[in-house]
């Protein structure tokens, strides 16, 4: 039986050859530190609160530091990756990680921490569509590829359900080592990565040109946006500073789009997003992850803040969510062979719905029972859902542009985590009242917890838009004017 260098796999079966599972371990490991570092430091808020000093407003920007510069430069890593070679930008940007992990666990205020998180969560966006590229590049369009996926997917989910363990268990002995555990991991992925990632050389295809002046303007207006929503409550939503930040950052966004119709290189070719499934599969993206981040924040302060329970508790209290993604992730690929990804997707979204509909009624006794439910059908919800988004993203898109649809994808789930967890603790800050009585907390619990169920509720309303086109047009390689490069 031949073995297929291009796809990937054996050309009879499907199944993975050994060059293509070495590579996609590799992939996978970095994934799996991303899903770790986000999922242990949700658990460890609380924590790093009391020893820094950090308000809650202060101290969600921890974690959307990271999702910001994650987001913010997605798009221009996905460009570096078509056009510097995916191996190139995996490895030097895996190292960028390695280092920030290790700046991190020296944080002594907020700021640098949040700082230091930012240049983390950069690294990120340059590793994680050059890996989404490799994979989409490797394993052929269809079964291979879903294969691929899934098994990516189940990594990240791996990864993500044990950070919750691990970061309750390092945050009893200091928030500082669960900033540090990604380091020793990420070494170890970078040099095997430099072993086993085949180097493809640089791409055909390959230009000088890049567009920083479009990624800066794009992170800027996420940032801008993010800070006003989190600060008006303090301030006023009507006031001269709330409404002349949103007029900045829709000015800045407005730059944004001019810069990319006129650039020789583009961030983004704004003719890809005539694709009704990329437009679609990037709306479930910001809603699958922003509902998540602002629910899970939530539980955490409310678990820590109100409830009592140690960062261990919380972690284990959530660990069913991620649990059910691992087992169920690997699955995927069979469900979408057979009902389509936009209907699986449906499927995901919904349940997310009814998860985060079910933690509305919390109260200050509640009994774990209770709240299983949510964590249950939260993780469904990503089991169903993150892997086909990731599909529908990229199906259909020509090879030299994967870099761009992965990146567009990943920037959704980052921008849109960041947004929803603004908006989250934004109303939370507002609907809390001062006395610091239980019943205080809970009234800003309560009002925060409808958010994610609003959004979660206008994804699975996307997601069934795309049920009513199965066949969804992409654009096809070539019908709009090539990408230009500077010459």
């Amino acid at each position: 039986m031949s073995t297929s260098s291009d796809t990937g796999t054996d050309t009879g079966n499907h199944r993975l050859s050994r060059r293509a599972w070495s590579t996609l371990l590799v992939l996978c490991g970095a994934l799996f530190l991303d899903a770790l570092d986000v999922s242990m430091m949700g658990v460890a808020l609380p924590s790093i609160r009391a020893d820094l000093g950090m308000s809650t407003s202060a101290l969600q920007w921890v974690v959307s530091g990271y999702v910001l510069g994650y987001g913010g430069f997605l798009l221009l890593g996905g460009r570096a990756a078509d056009l510097l070679g995916r191996r190139r930008v995996f490895l030097v940007s895996l190292a960028v990680f390695l280092v920030a992990s290790a700046l991190s666990a020296l944080a002594v205020d907020g700021t640098f921490l949040v700082a230091a998180r930012f240049v983390k969560g950069v690294a990120a966006a340059f590793t994680t569509p050059a890996g989404l590229s490799i994979i989409t590049t490797t394993f052929a369009e269809g079964p291979a590829r879903n294969k691929a996926l899934s098994i990516y997917t189940a990594t990240g989910a791996t990864g993500f359900s044990l950070g919750l363990v691990f970061g309750g268990l390092l945050t009893g002995i200091g928030w500082q080592w669960v900033c540090l555990l990604p380091a020793p991991l990420a070494l170890v992925t970078l040099l095997a990565g430099a072993r086993l990632i085949p180097d493809s050389g640089r791409p055909a295809r390959a230009g000088r040109g890049f567009d920083v002046a479009g990624a800066v303007t794009v992170t800027a207006a996420m940032l801008i946006l993010v800070y006003t929503l989190v600060e008006a409550p303090d301030v006023g939503w009507d006031s001269a500073r709330t409404i002349g930040s949103l007029v900045a950052a829709a000015a800045i966004m407005a730059v944004f789009v001019l810069i990319e119709r006129r650039s020789a290189a583009p961030l983004v070719r704004l003719g890809i997003l005539r694709s009704g499934a990329l437009v679609r599969a990037n709306l479930g993206a910001m809603t699958l992850i922003g509902a998540w981040f602002g629910t899970q924040f939530i539980t955490t302060l409310y678990l820590q803040q109100l409830r009592g329970w140690s960062a261990l508790e919380t972690g284990l209290a959530i660990f069913p969510a991620g649990a059910l993604v691992a087992v169920l992730a690997p699955r995927v690929a069979p469900l979408v062979s057979r009902f389509g990804v936009q209907r699986v997707i449906f499927v995901g979204l919904s349940s997310a719905v009814a998860a985060y509909a079910l933690y509305l009624p919390i109260d200050a006794d509640t009994g774990y029972a209770a709240m299983l439910p949510t964590y249950l059908l939260g993780g469904l919800a990503f089991g169903l859902a993150y892997g086909p988004l990731n599909i529908a993203a990229t199906n259909g898109i020509a090879p030299h542009e994967q870099g761009l649809a992965g990146g567009l994808v990943n920037t959704s789930f980052q921008f849109g985590g960041a947004l929803v967890l603004a908006v989250t603790t934004a109303v939370n800050n507002g609907a809390t009242r001062p006395d610091g009585t239980a019943q205080g907390l809970l009234d800003g619990f309560h009002a925060a917890l409808v958010v994610p169920v609003i959004v979660a509720a206008l994804g699975a309303a996307v997601a069934l838009l795309g049920i009513r086109q199965p066949r969804p047009t992409t654009e096809p390689a070539g019908s709009e004017e090539p990408i230009r490069l500077a010459a």
